[in-house]
């Protein structure tokens, strides 16, 4: 068997963007795989016809897939260069299913993000407009921040810039905008039966204050009229089904920004939104993994909203009614995207320990694996097994755990062992393949993560680590769970216990080496340092942080204080290691830099590496040369202080 190596993501097959045919009878998605030499990577379309699987495009420029009719294929590349620097154009390309090369369809003079089928030709397009590009055509030496938030992770500078949506008109190149120019749209539905438009979302001129407007606009007449969203409420999706309109959002005053969806009722002739139900789980897929591929993850029907959820430490497809909702795949460990037709659930997922590969779920039948993307990796590749238990907290909360042997593991010999910590804190640790993780295996380390207090999956009692509790309830079940890993398998040497963790885990990082010198080593990922400075300096610090430790610098300055690593580096004694990107604005690099110096000054051995280009998707999308650096860097530091 083969070792698992530090640049085998690039050989793993990703899958993204499924979408089924008007009939049923096939499906089309993106294959992503990276190419080494080039240093990006690279994606075409594939097409599932019949149980054959076929690729369909070959510019390696295929992607986001989108069925004109049931023989034809459009998707967005500008294959002839027509773009012109600083201009906006979108080109869709033509493919037929039968072969042959693509061809251009139309283009649209906007940067389009989405197409919704309106009529024949016809297209509603949430499109990406800048309301200082006129101003920004002067070509200044400086960019202009004046609201907020003025640059986000993954984006870059947004400062006025919306999402709006068109009528597209592609036959006469009309685009018409329904929406205000301040207006940023978060999200649309369209019901063709009734051409009726639902959109929400917020105009703002200097902050983003989150507060909901929905509109609903008769596409037949143009008429468009306000329905008033109750104060504090924040829809985040909606959609025609069950003969209504059903909404989900929260008004977060139990759990602020990180609060789960309540399932609410639009009446359009009344224009009012009353709650319906409140189930208290997690409507989208956050199990973690660095091979995940993404999608849709939401559709409307009109029996019910199918929808990712995550459950525990799976994800799967659920059915919502006004009834309740239901499991559709509970023998599934992960669905990444899906789409459904005629009662066919075709989706896009993980099995136990397993990679990305495509399913098909008849009525009554049990999900089928029906691509063999990766199967030659996994089976040329020494995997290490996920072994689970769970323990119960000293609080009594039930806390789910995972070891990995090290490959070639011998009984009597003793072994180093890694803590990895997850984002969010409002995601997961599933039983899906980590490339790092195996890496790791491979090279001779225990690998062991759990989902402490804060995760999702559970409801918002176990999510509760707001306030006082930041870095409490959390730090304490990692602790906890430590000591059950070191008594359950005696072979991990605890003298030799690195720690990692990115972004929410780069927070318990930094939070750890300022709280305890039990670990050898520590790698902390796009941290957090500093609560006063991440506040005012990222993109979502300005709302969800202050929501996160229920405080601000004016009024509360001491509590976010507590709550911040950099109080406690002067007892920090761990070498620690830092990643970090120098685009990363959900995580801006000032918090790394501060615990950085502190560490430095303080004598602990410490660096930094400072990653240039890439954003907080270091480790899951930057450039692949930059993602076997990061792994690099990170297992030098474990070998240098734990082997």
């Amino acid at each position: 068997m083969k070792k698992v190596a530090i640049d085998d993501f690039a050989i793993i097959k990703r899958l993204s963007d499924l979408t089924v045919s008007p009939d049923g009878q096939k499906a089309a998605f993106t294959v992503n795989v990276a190419n080494m030499d080039k240093n990006k990577y690279e994606n075409n379309i594939w097409l599932y016809d019949n149980g054959k699987i076929r690729r369909l495009t070959g510019g390696n420029d295929g992607r986001r897939p989108m069925w004109e009719d049931d023989e034809n294929i459009l998707f967005p590349s500008d294959r002839a260069g027509e773009k012109e620097k600083g201009k906006n154009l979108t080109v869709f390309n033509r493919i037929s299913i039968y072969g042959g090369e693509a061809e251009k369809a139309f283009a649209i003079p906007l940067q389009v993000n989405n197409l919704t089928k309106y009529k024949p030709g016809k297209y509603i397009a949430a499109c990406t407009f800048d309301n200082a590009e006129e101003e920004k055509k002067q070509e200044k030496g400086y960019t202009v921040f004046d609201e907020l938030p003025f640059w986000f992770n993954g984006r870059g500078i947004i400062n006025k810039l919306r999402s709006r949506l068109y009528l597209v008109d592609v036959n006469e190149n009309t685009q018409e905008p329904l929406t205000a120019p301040l207006f940023n749209c978060n999200g649309s539905a369209y019901n063709e039966e009734t051409e009726t438009l639902l959109y929400w979302g917020n105009e703002f001129t200097s902050l983003d204050d989150h507060k909901c407007q929905m509109y609903i606009r008769n596409m037949a007449t143009g008429e468009v009229t306000e329905i008033p969203v109750p104060e504090k409420l924040g829809i985040h999706s909606a959609a025609f089904t069950c003969g209504t309109v059903l909404a989900l959002g929260t008004t977060g005053e139990k759990m602020g920004t990180s609060e789960n969806d309540k399932v609410y009722e639009i009446d359009l002739e009344k224009l009012t939104i009353t709650e319906i139900m409140a189930p208290d789980r997690t409507m989208s897929n956050t199990v973690g993994s660095d091979v995940h591929g993404g999608g849709r993850g939401m559709l409307a029907r009109p029996e019910g909203w199918y929808h990712i959820e995550t459950l525990g430490y799976k994800s799967h497809i659920c059915l919502l009614t006004k009834e309740g909702i239901t499991n559709l795949t509970p023998e599934t460990s992960c669905v990444d995207a899906f789409d459904e037709k005629n009662g066919t659930l075709f989706f896009l997922g993980m099995p136990r320990n397993g990679l990305p590969e495509l399913f098909v779920k008849k009525p009554g039948e049990e999900a089928a694996c029906v691509s063999s993307f990766n199967a030659d990796y996994l089976n040329e590749h020494s995997i290490s097994d996920l072994e689970f238990f769970t323990f119960v907290d000293k609080d009594g909360v039930e806390i789910d755990c995972w070891v990995m042997k090290p490959i070639g593991h011998e009984e009597g010999k003793m072994y180093p062992g890694i803590l990895d910590v997850h984002g969010g804190p409002r995601v997961v640790y599933g039983e899906v393949f980590f490339h790092e993780m195996q890496y790791w295996a491979n090279e001779g380390y225990y690998v062991f993560f759990c989902n402490p207090r804060g995760g999702a999956g559970k409801g918002d009692d176990f999510a509760d680590i707001l306030g006082d509790n930041y870095g409490v309830r959390d730090y304490n079940d990692l602790m906890e769970f430590v000591d059950e890993v070191l008594k359950r398998y005696p072979q991990i040497d605890s003298k030799k216990l690195g720690m990692t963790g990115g972004s929410y885990g780069g927070f318990m990082a930094n939070w750890i080496v300022g709280h305890t010198d039990r670990f050898a080593a520590v790698a902390s990922q796009r941290s957090i340092s500093n609560y006063l400075s991440k506040c005012l300096t990222t993109d979502i610090g300005y709302y969800h942080n202050l929501s996160a430790i229920q405080a601000d610098p004016w009024t509360s300055f001491d509590k976010m204080w507590e709550h911040s690593p950099l109080k406690y580096a002067d007892k920090a004694v761990t070498p620690t290691l830092f990643i970090q990107s120098d685009e990363d604005y959900r995580c801006w690099m000032g918090d790394a830099i501060q615990m950085l110096q502190a560490l430095l000054m303080h004598g602990v051995p410490a660096k930094m590496c400072l990653f240039h280009g890439e954003n907080h998707e270091l480790s899951r999308n930057g450039k692949p040369k930059n993602r076997v650096g990061r792994l690099d860097e990170i297992t030098k530091w474990m070998d240098t202080y734990c082997k």
